[in-house]
C-alpha cells in the first residue's frame, strides 16, 4: 500500500486522499482552514510523507528518524521528471529548479527557512548532494564539488552550536551561490554570526562546536602547542551552560572530519595551525580575571595558564601612578568585545578561505542557483537583540515572498491569457518600516542613542523609542500600554506585532551589542601579532580614525537589503521546515507548536495567495493522456488540437463556465472539488475498462491456455522432485566430506533441523552453560557465541543510569582492592551513595568558602593528631579542586589534588587510611591519618574524582607517614580478637583488626 503509493504522481494520490491526505495545498477543498490544512499535514506525516507542496512551494516535516528515500536510486528515480509526476520530495524541487535554469538560462535562488531545529540545513545538504550526483562529472567538477560538500562540516563546527532547542543549531544565516554551465563553482555569504555566544552561553546550551573538538580530539601533540588542556572544564568560556558533554555530540569524530574536510578544501598546515592558534586563543582569553578595589578599579589580572599542572599567574598594579584607571567591569567588557572580534573576525576570513577556494575562474556567463540557509523567527522566553534582528530578516523576507509569490502568479496568468483577479493580503511593509525607516525606524533611533555624547543607556533608547513610536499601532511598551496588556509587559520591555504574531523583546544589551565597539589601542595591539590571519582580520588601513564604524544593527540592515537586491534578481523556490515536536521524537506530531509555525512561517497567507484565482493548472497535453477515456469523443484517440480535445473532454464533464478557464497551452481549474470528482470518476472509468476487457477474451482461447499452464507445471514439478531426491542422496553419502555442489543441499537441511530444535532449548540466562544443545560437526560454535552476545547486551540495556553508575564505581573499587584488603569481600554487596553528609550538615562558612568548587563527597572520620594520635570527629570533604578536612565552622586543612601524592591501607580488615600529602611549602601540614567507616567509598569516590586510581596502595605490616618536612610516623596493623586503635611504646600508632574468616 505505502510503498505503491509512493510512486503515484499528483492526480493519482487523490484516490487515497481520505488516507493519507492531499500532495498540494493548493487542492485542498477547506483552504481557508487552518484545522483542514493541520489534518492534511498530520496524516501525511502519520505515513512518513514528511513532504507536502503549495503549488511549487515545498514543506517539510522533520521525521527526527532515519528515512530510506534519500538514496542513490532516489536521486535517479527524479533526474529530469516533471515537476507533479512523482510524489513531493527535496529532490523534486532541486531537480525541477536546475532543468528551469538550463532551459531559460536566468538565475533562481532556493530558500530555506523554518524555527531551529526543523531540518534547514539538512535539506541544504540535501540539496547539495543531489547536485554534486546529477550534474555533470569532470575530474575538475569533481573536485570543487567535494569542496562545496565539505564546506558544510567545517561552517557547521565554526557557525553551529548545541541550543535548547537543537544540538547542532546553524548560530549565523548562510548563502551559497551555486555557479553551474561549463565549469561550477560556488561563493558564501554569512549573515549575524552570533559572536555573543563565544563570551556567554545560557543554561543548557554550548559554545561553538570547534572550541570543544579542539580541546576534546586534537592531538596531544597540538595541545601541548596551544597550551591547552584536554578537558573542556578548564575553559571559563566553555562551561557557563554546564553541559559542555553531550552524549549525542561525539566531539572526537567530528574533529578528524572538520581536519579531513579542510584538507580537501585545500587550507594548508600553515593556515589551519594559525586558525587554531586563534581558537586557543579564545579560550587562554576567557581565562584571564581581574581584581579591583573597594570602588571596582582595576587592581591586578590573574591569568590561569593550563600546562601539565594548573598555575596562576598573577600582574599588580603595585604603587605605580595609574591614569584614567580601568574599572573591573571595563576590563571585561574590553575582554569580551576583543575575544568576540577575533572570533568574529576568523570566521569571516574563512568563508572568504572557503569563498577563493570555491571560485569559478571560468570568465564566461554562469548561470547560478542560490541557497539560502536563513534562521526562521525565534520567540524565546526573553528575546533580546539577536531575536530582533532575526526577526526583522524574516519580516523582510516574508514581504519578498509574497511580492514575488504574486509576481510569479500574475505572469503565469498574463502568459496564458487569463484575467489577473487583485488578491487580498497582509501587507507587512508598514512593520518593515517601522523597524528600518530612515530616521524614524527603530534602528535609527537606537544608532543616534550609540553614537550621542552623554550616558545613552538602554533605557534612554527605550524613552526615545516611546516618544518616536508612542501612536504605532504594531509598537507597545509598558509605559504606553492599556492595564490589561501592561501586566505581560516589564518596564524595559517593547513589544512589536509582526506578521507572525507578537514578539516583546527586553532592551537590555541593546546598546552594548549594536555598538560591539573596540577599543582603539586594543585593536593597535592585535596589529603586532605574527599570526598571519590576525594580520588579514585587523587590517592598518582599517577605517578612518575619524570616522565612527557602522553599528552592528545597521551593517545587517545593509547586508540584508544587499540580499534583498540578489534575491529580486532571480527566480524564487521554497522549502519550509517545520517541527514535528519539541523533545525530537519520532512519530510524534505535537498540534499546538506545528499550527504555531505554520503561522510563523505565513504558509496560510501562501496558500490563500496561491488559491486566490484557480487551484489547478495542467497542459492540456498532460491532462487530455489521463483522462481522454470519460469521453466517447477523445477516447481511445484524439487525433485534433489537444486544447479543443480538452475543451470537448470537460463539456462532456459538466464543466460549468466559473469553474475553467483555457489558456494558450494550459486548462485552470477554479475548485480542487471539480478535480476531486473528475479523478473519482477516471478511478471508476479504470474499473469498467478493464471488466469489459476481460469479457471480450474467447472461452476456447481462455481454456487452451489454462490447459498448457497445466501441463508444463506438471513437467516442472516432477522434474524438480527428481533433482531433490538425487541431491539428497548423493549429500547423505558425502555427508563428512568438506561442502560441495552434491551435498550443500543436504548439509542446509542438517543445519536447519538442528535450529529447529534448538529454538525450543536456548539458554535462559547468561550463566546457563549445560542447555546448549550440540551442534552436527558442520555447524560452528558462532550461534552460540552469538546468542550469549544477545542475551549479554539484553541485560546490559536492562541497567539503570543509577545502577550503571554504581557498577562503575565497583570496577575502580575492585580493582585497587580485589585480592589485596580482607574486608574487600564483604563490601560487594553494600551499595555506595552520593554522599554520607547532607549539605545542610556541613556549617554555612564552610559552604560559603568552598561552594565555588562543587561539593562531590562528604563522609565522616576521625582524624588521628600527628603527635600523641589523639582521635578527633571530623567531616572529610571531596570538592572538584581539592580535598578539605573541616571541623564544625573551620576549615582545618586543604590539600589541592595536584599535592596529594596518593593514600595508603593495611591489607587486614581495619578501616584506617593515610592520605600523603606533598610538603612543599614549610607550612604544609603533613599526611593525614583518618578512620573512616566507609573506607572502600571514600577511597573510590577520592581515585575517580582526583584521577588518583594508580595511587592508592594496599600495604602489609606497617605504613610511614610524615609528620612535617623530615620528621616521619609510623602506624603498625596486626590482627586480633578485638578491633583496637592506640598508641604504642614504640610511639606508633598500632591498629588491632579483626580477623576475617575467609576471603
Amino acid at each position: 500500500g505505502k510503498g505503491k503509493l509512493g510512486q503515484l504522481d499528483l492526480e493519482g494520490a487523490l484516490i487515497a486522499r481520505d488516507r493519507v491526505g492531499i500532495q498540494d495545498f493548493v487542492l485542498l477543498d477547506a483552504h481557508n482552514s487552518e484545522t483542514a490544512f493541520l489534518d492534511n499535514l498530520k496524516k501525511r506525516f502519520t505515513e512518513d510523507l514528511i513532504y507536502t507542496y503549495i503549488g511549487t512551494l515545498l514543506i517539510s516535516v522533520n521525521p527526527y528518524k532515519e528515512l530510506d528515500i534519500y538514496t542513490k536510486k532516489q536521486m535517479d528515480l527524479y533526474m529530469g521528471v516533471n515537476f507533479f509526476e512523482l510524489p513531493p520530495h527535496i529532490y523534486a524541487l532541486a531537480d525541477n529548479v536546475y532543468h528551469t535554469m538550463l532551459s531559460e538560462a536566468n538565475n533562481h535562488f532556493i530558500l530555506i527557512s523554518g524555527e531551529s531545529g526543523a531540518g534547514k540545513t539538512e535539506a541544504s545538504k540535501k540539496i547539495l548532494q543531489y547536485y554534486a550526483v546529477s550534474c555533470p562529472s569532470s575530474t575538475l567538477l569533481d573536485t570543487v564539488r567535494d569542496r562545496m560538500l565539505m564546506s558544510n562540516p567545517v561552517l557547521e563546527a565554526f557557525g553551529n552550536a548545541k541550543t535548547m532547542k537543537n544540538y547542532n543549531s546553524s548560530r549565523f544565516g548562510k548563502y551559497m551561490d551555486i555557479q553551474f554551465d561549463y565549469a561550477v563553482g560556488g561563493h558564501i555569504l554569512s549573515y549575524l554570526l552570533e559572536k555573543s555566544r563565544v563570551v556567554h552561553q545560557n543554561h543548557g546550551e554550548r559554545n561553538f562546536h570547534i572550541f570543544y573538538q579542539l580541546v576534546e580530539g586534537g592531538e596531544e601533540d597540538l595541545l601541548r602547542h596551544l597550551g591547552l588542556e584536554k578537558d573542556t572544564k578548564h575553559y571559563s568560556y566553555l562551561v557557563q551552560g554546564e553541559c559542555s558533554n553531550v552524549s549525542s555530540i561525539n566531539d572526537k569524530n567530528d574533529w578528524k572530519t572538520v581536519k579531513n574536510a579542510l584538507s580537501v578544501i585545500d587550507f594548508d598546515a600553515s593556515d589551519i595551525e594559525h586558525l587554531f592558534g586563534i581558537i586557543a586563543s579564545v579560550l587562554h582569553m576567557g581565562n584571564v580575571h581581574f581584581d579591583g578595589d573597594t570602588k571596582g578599579y582595576l587592581l591586578g589580572i590573574h591569568v590561569q595558564v593550563l600546562h601539565a599542572a594548573l598555575t596562576f599567574r598573577k600582574i599588580e598594579a603595585k604603587s605605580e601612578e595609574v591614569l584614567s584607571p580601568f574599572t573591573v567591569d571595563h576590563a571585561i567588557y574590553a575582554r569580551d568585545a576583543l575575544a568576540k572580534a577575533i572570533y568574529g573576525r576568523a570566521f569571516t576570513w574563512l568563508v572568504n578561505r572557503i569563498n577563493e577556494s570555491l571560485e569559478n575562474k571560468d570568465s564566461e556567463r554562469k548561470t547560478i542557483i542560490g541557497l539560502l540557509d536563513i534562521y526562521g523567527f525565534e520567540v524565546f522566553f526573553v528575546n533580546s537583540f539577536e531575536q530582533f534582528c532575526i526577526n526583522y530578516c524574516n519580516e523582510k523576507l516574508q514581504q519578498l515572498f509574497i511580492q514575488l509569490t504574486l509576481k510569479s502568479e500574475q505572469e503565469e496568468y498574463e502568459a496564458e491569457g487569463i484575467g489577473w483577479e487583485p488578491v487580498q493580503f497582509f501587507n507587512n511593509k508598514i512593520i518593515c518600516d517601522l523597524v528600518e525607516e530612515k530616521h524614524r525606524g527603530i534602528i535609527s533611533v537606537l544608532d543616534e542613542e550609540c553614537m550621542r555624547p552623554g550616558d545613552a543607556t538602554d533605557l534612554t533608547f527605550l524613552e526615545k523609542l516611546e516618544e518616536k513610536m508612542g501612536n504605532h499601532p504594531h509598537f507597545v511598551t509598558h509605559k504606553l500600554a492599556d492595564k490589561k496588556t501592561r501586566k505581560s509587559l516589564e518596564r524595559g520591555d517593547f513589544r512589536l506585532l509582526h506578521y507572525a504574531g507578537e514578539v516583546t523583546y527586553c532592551v537590555v544589551g541593546f546598546i552594548d551589542k549594536n555598538n560591539d565597539l573596540l577599543y582603539k589601542n586594543i585593536k593597535d595591539v592585535m596589529r603586532l601579532s605574527k599570526n598571519p590571519i590576525i594580520q588579514e582580520c585587523f587590517p592598518a588601513t582599517e577605517g578612518d580614525s575619524r570616522r565612527r564604524p557602522e553599528t552592528v544593527a545597521t551593517q545587517f540592515k545593509n547586508s540584508l537589503l544587499r540580499l534583498t537586491e540578489i534575491l529580486t534578481a532571480k527566480e524564487a523556490w521554497y522549502v519550509r521546515c517545520l517541527k514535528s515536536n519539541d523533545n525530537k521524537q519520532s512519530g510524534k506530531f505535537d498540534e499546538v507548536l506545528v499550527r504555531h509555525q505554520v503561522k510563523y512561517l505565513g504558509l496560510m497567507e501562501h496558500l490563500r495567495v496561491r488559491r486566490a484565482g484557480f487551484a489547478y493548472r495542467r497542459r492540456y497535453e498532460v491532462f487530455l493522456q489521463r483522462y481522454k477515456a470519460l469521453c466517447p469523443a477523445t477516447w481511445p484517440h484524439w487525433r485534433g488540437v489537444p486544447a479543443e480535445g480538452v475543451e470537448k473532454l470537460v463539456q462532456h464533464l459538466g464543466y460549468q463556465p466559473d469553474e475553467y478557464k483555457m489558456g494558450r497551452t494550459k486548462i485552470f481549474i477554479r475548485y480542487a472539488r471539480t478535480l476531486f470528482a473528475t479523478e473519482d470518476a477516471f478511478e471508476i472509468c479504470k474499473h469498467e475498462l478493464g471488466k469489459q476487457q476481460r469479457i471480450q477474451k474467447r472461452p476456447t482461447k481462455i481454456e487452451t491456455c489454462w490447459r498448457g499452464v497445466q501441463a508444463r507445471k506438471e513437467r516442472d514439478r516432477r522434474a524438480w522432485a527428481v533433482k531433490i531426491i538425487k541431491q539428497f542422496i548423493k549429500g547423505y553419502i558425502t555427508r563428512r566430506e568438506a561442502k560441495t555442489t552434491d551435498n550443500s543441499e543436504y548439509l542446509a537441511f542438517v543445519r536447519q533441523s538442528y535450529l529447529n530444535r534448538l529454538k525450543g532449548n536456548l539458554p535462559k540466562t547468561v550463566l546457563d552453560k549445560t542447555t546448549w544443545l550440540t551442534p552436527p560437526p558442520v555447524m560452528t560454535e558462532i550461534l552460540r557465541q552469538l546468542n550469549t552476545r544477545m542475551m549479554v547486551r539484553k541485560y546490559v540495556r536492562g541497567i539503570t543510569p543509577q545502577k550503571k553508575a554504581q557498577l562503575q564505581q565497583k570496577v575502580v573499587t575492585s580493582a585497587i582492592f580485589k585480592g589485596k584488603k580482607d574486608s574487600y569481600p564483604s563490601s560487594i554487596a553494600v551499595p555506595f551513595v552520593d554522599t554520607r553528609i547532607n549539605e545542610q550538615d556541613i556549617n554555612m562558612r564552610v559552604l560559603q568558602t568552598i561552594h565555588h568548587e562543587r561539593i562531590k563527597y562528604s563522609v565522616p572520620v576521625v582524624k588521628y593528631d600527628r603527635n600523641g594520635f589523639k582521635p578527633r570527629p571530623r567531616q572529610l570533604i571531596l570538592s572538584q579542586a581539592a580535598v578539605y578536612l573541616v571541623e564544625e565552622a573551620k576549615i582545618k586543612q586543604r590539600v589541592d589534588y595536584v599535592s596529594l601524592k596518593g593514600a595508603s591501607v593495611s591489607n587486614l580488615g581495619d578501616s584506617v587510611m593515610i592520605l600523603h600529602v606533598a610538603l612543599n611549602d614549610p607550612k604544609q601540614k603533613g599526611d593525614l591519618v583518618l578512620q573512616c567507616d566507609h573506607l572502600f567509598e571514600a577511597l573510590t569516590k577520592l581515585a575517580m574524582i582526583a584521577n588518583k586510581q594508580n595511587n592508592i596502595k594496599v600495604v602489609q605490616g606497617s605504613i610511614k607517614f610524615e609528620i612535617q618536612a623530615g620528621k616521619e610516623g609510623g602506624v603498625d596493623f596486626s590482627t586480633g580478637q578485638e578491633p583496637m586503635i592506640y598508641k604504642g611504646k614504640n610511639g606508633h600508632l598500632m591498629v588491632v583488626a579483626p580477623r576475617v574468616k575467609s576471603r
